[in-house]
């Protein structure tokens, strides 16, 4: 399956569910959110990529993947995946099981698996989404992944969802919604640094590379762009 994912990853080879359900979260971010998508072009239209992104909401995932004319994979947490039906449709989306901050050994290989077959992964550096609309500290996961994976990083950055639909709120309300995608980040130089270090190098250079990010998605709030959501 990654394998066919690799080779036909664009909008016309999407899986039917994955489409249905692109269709429906356009139309929400288009007519609820008023989103306005900025430069979604930056992600590579084939080939691994990891897209990191700052976390407000359980909407941040298919909103993100929506905006993209190719396929992407999501983590959920691994108790969404208990229940049979609930699982059969995750996965029918690209959604794979982790543990909830997909720290944990069995996450790190999914996710190295995906990027290896040539998939662009979702990931949350923060781990979990704020609870104050602000940008939080990076977990060093996301830094580890980037120097084990030779791929490039595009940053995201998605504003508005805290108003519209944070951890505090039951349901989403009307509100306008930005999603800005920053230039792809090439951590190459850092990955040849980091072949022969110590431990506690190494851990430094995850931190680094997580903070680096972070760094460029906090940027991307001053970012401004003509460019229209996608049709």
């Amino acid at each position: 399956m990654a394998e066919q994912i690799l080779q036909d990853g664009s909008a016309k080879g999407m899986k039917l569910l994955y489409r249905l359900g692109r269709v429906v979260f356009r139309a929400m971010g288009r007519w609820y959110f008023h989103w306005k998508v900025q430069n979604p072009e930056r992600v590579p239209a084939t080939g691994a990529a990891i897209l990191a992104s700052n976390h407000a909401s359980y909407l941040d995932p298919p909103l993100i993947g929506s905006a993209l004319d190719r396929e992407i994979h999501f983590l959920g947490r691994a108790s969404l995946f208990k229940n049979r039906f609930a699982a059969a449709v995750l996965r029918a989306v690209n959604c794979v099981p982790v543990d909830r901050e997909g720290g944990s050994p069995g996450g790190l290989k999914r996710v190295v698996q995906l990027l290896r077959h040539g998939n662009a992964v979702l990931l949350f550096p923060e781990g979990t989404r704020t609870p104050d609309g602000q940008l939080h500290h990076a977990e060093a996961g996301v830094g580890l992944l980037v120097l084990k994976c030779d791929c490039p990083v595009v940053p995201i950055g998605i504003w508005g969802m805290h108003e519209a639909y944070g951890r505090h709120m039951k349901f989403p309300k009307p509100g306008r919604v930005t999603i800005s995608f920053g230039m792809p980040m090439d951590f190459s130089a850092v990955r040849s640094r980091t072949q022969n270090c110590s431990k506690s190098e190494l851990k430094e250079a995850y931190q680094f590379v997580a903070d680096e990010i972070m760094r460029a998605i906090a940027n991307l709030r001053l970012v401004t762009s003509d460019r229209a959501d996608p049709s």
